[in-house]
């Protein structure tokens, strides 16, 4: 019998064991069972998201599409909608300081420029008869 003959039998009699162990349900697997027991159970998780169809249905009847708001809806609307403004205005502000200290380098840059190429012109065509700048 040949190395890779013996290789596979060896691979395929631990993939049997392993089979047959899941099979029997033994404790030796790494996955516990608690998870299967929170599925299978509706009253944890899901019941905080579903309603009987009764309250439900009484929910709709309650606040139709003309019905008026109540003032807790309508202070929370107000709050999300000066909670966007505030973000907007500072948004904006910062987009503004950001270009102002773009151009403010940018004239004084220009500035530098104009200073040096005066200097420049100042010192090649001073003739020493008239008192420097």
């Amino acid at each position: 019998m040949s190395w890779t003959h013996l290789t596979c039998l060896v691979v395929a009699f631990t993939i049997t064991c392993e089979y047959l162990d899941l099979l029997e349900g033994t404790d030796s697997a790494a996955v516990s069972d608690k998870k299967d027991v929170k599925a299978s159970d509706p009253q944890g998780e899901l019941r905080k998201i579903f309603m009987p169809e009764a309250d439900a249905s009484n929910f709709f009847k309650r606040r139709s599409r003309r019905a008026t708001k109540s003032q807790d809806e309508i202070n929370a609307e107000q709050r999300q909608r000066l909670a966007a403004d505030v973000r907007m205005r500072q948004y904006h502000e910062e987009k503004r300081n950001t270009f102002e200290n773009h151009a403010e380098e940018e004239n004084d840059e220009q500035d530098e420029r104009t200073r040096e190429s005066t200097e420049q012109w100042r010192e090649f065509h001073y003739d020493g008869l008239d008192p420097s700048y």
